[in-house]
C-alpha cells in the first residue's frame, strides 16, 4: 500500500552542507537558488535542467557528441556535470534522489553551498578543465597551444555575467531572450 505524502516528512528532507534541512517538495523546476535559514543563498540544480543553463547550445552539442557515457544516459547531461561538481566539492554540494517521488517533477536535485552565480562559474571552470584534458589526449601540440592561448583570453566571470544576462536568469523561466 502506498504511503501518503506528508509535507516535511522524513523521506523528503535533504540535509544541506550548512546543516539546515530543506524539503525536496519545496524545490521546483523554475528554482535556481533560495535564501536559506542559515543566512546564505544556495544554488539549486535539478536533473531536467539542460546543460544550456550553463553554456551555449553549440557547446552542449559538442559535449553530447564527444563525451561517451557509461551509464543509463545516452549522452552527457546535467547529471554527469553535477557529478563532476560533487567530485570536486564533496563538502559543498548535497544531492537528493527523488526518483521514487512522483509528485516533485524531477528525479535528482543538487543544492550547493554556493549561490547560483558562483555555482555557474564553477561549472564553466570545470568544463574548461574537461575540454583541456580532452585536447591533451589529441597529442597535437599546435591544437593544445591554440587552446591554451584562447583560454588565457577567456574570462570566466565576464562569460558568466554575459550569459546570465542573455539567458534572463532573473525570471522564473530558463529560456533565451
Amino acid at each position: 500500500m502506498a504511503e501518503p505524502r506528508v509535507p516535511g516528512g522524513r523521506e523528503s528532507e535533504l540535509e544541506l552542507a550548512c546543516g539546515e534541512l530543506v524539503d525536496t517538495h519545496d524545490l521546483h523546476l523554475g528554482m535556481r537558488e533560495f535564501a536559506c535559514d542559515c543566512g546564505q543563498t544556495h544554488g539549486v540544480v535539478l536533473d531536467p535542467h539542460p546543460l544550456a543553463r550553463f553554456v551555449p547550445e553549440f557547446l552542449t552539442e559538442v559535449l553530447h557528441a564527444t563525451i561517451e557515457t557509461n551509464d543509463d544516459y545516452d549522452e552527457f547531461t546535467t547529471v554527469h556535470l553535477m557529478g563532476v561538481v560533487m567530485e570536486e566539492f564533496p563538502e559543498k554540494v548535497v544531492a537528493a534522489d527523488t526518483s521514487e517521488d512522483g509528485s516533485v517533477g524531477f528525479s535528482l536535485a543538487w543544492v550547493s553551498d554556493f549561490d547560483s552565480r558562483r555555482l555557474h562559474e564553477i561549472v564553466v571552470e570545470l568544463l574548461v578543465e574537461l575540454m583541456e584534458h580532452a585536447i591533451s589526449h589529441a597529442e597535437d601540440d599546435d591544437v593544445m597551444a591554440e587552446f591554451e592561448e584562447q583560454m588565457l583570453q577567456f574570462d570566466v566571470d565576464a562569460f558568466v555575467e554575459q550569459y546570465r544576462d542573455e539567458r534572463n536568469f532573473d525570471g522564473r523561466s530558463d529560456t533565451a531572450i
